[in-house]
């Protein structure tokens, strides 16, 4: 106890302690902190459930287009397809009509057939009966050597024997029309063997049914 007197003395601190002592303060303070809370921990099955949709959305976006393009390919193809059988079709009717068209050719004088008029003629048979609709016109031609009448008379002789060979091949004659043109429509001009050899003829023209009957 301190009387009276007695006087009490303070001496002051160093300034290297009073440095000393914040610190330790401070330190003592720092180890006092309240814990830092932290969020909640990250959900992978969330994360997990969202990538399998994400990947189940592009697959179907990936099959949808995958179908798309096949649906597209495959009407190409059809397409194709009908284009083609078109242009075969179309081919093959006009070789077909070719033959129908093709010309046969006599003798000097003559109305009977040669084998190669035969030849000719049997290769219009199976045109004719693919193709029912068509009706025909035969013309007798000549060449220019002969009195006009007796000329005409021979081209008409010469379109029904043509038509008589078709009948007796199985075409109804209702369809064959015969008729003569004598020399007055010569396919060569000219005065001379080869001219005339070509100007003995008979020509055959579709005239019902069509070319794509």
């Amino acid at each position: 106890m301190v009387t009276d007197s007695q006087t009490l003395t303070f001496e002051p601190m160093h300034p290297r302690h009073t440095i000393l002592a914040v610190v330790a303060l401070a330190l003592a303070a720092g180890c006092h902190k309240p814990p830092v809370a932290l969020g909640p921990a990250p959900m992978s099955g969330a994360a997990d459930s969202l990538n399998s949709a994400r990947a189940d959305s592009i697959a179907r976006a990936n099959a949808a287009r995958q179908a798309e393009l096949a649906r597209a390919q495959a009407e190409q193809d059809s397409l194709r397809a009908v284009r083609d059988r078109e242009q075969r079709e179309a081919a093959q009717n006009a070789d077909a009509m070719k033959v129908l068209a093709a010309t046969i050719y006599y003798d000097f004088d003559r109305a009977d057939l040669t084998e190669a008029a035969r030849s000719l003629l049997l290769a219009k048979v199976p045109v004719l009966q693919a193709k029912p609709n068509i009706r025909i016109r035969i013309t007798g031609h000549t060449d220019d050597r002969g009195a006009s009448e007796y000329n005409l008379a021979l081209g008409l002789r010469r379109a029904a024997e043509a038509k008589a060979f078709l009948v007796n091949n199985g075409i109804d004659a209702s369809r064959l029309t015969i008729t003569s043109m004598g020399a007055e429509q010569p396919a060569v001009q000219g005065d001379n063997e080869e001219a005339w050899s070509r100007n003995r003829r008979s020509e055959f023209e579709p005239i019902s049914g069509g070319a794509n009957q």
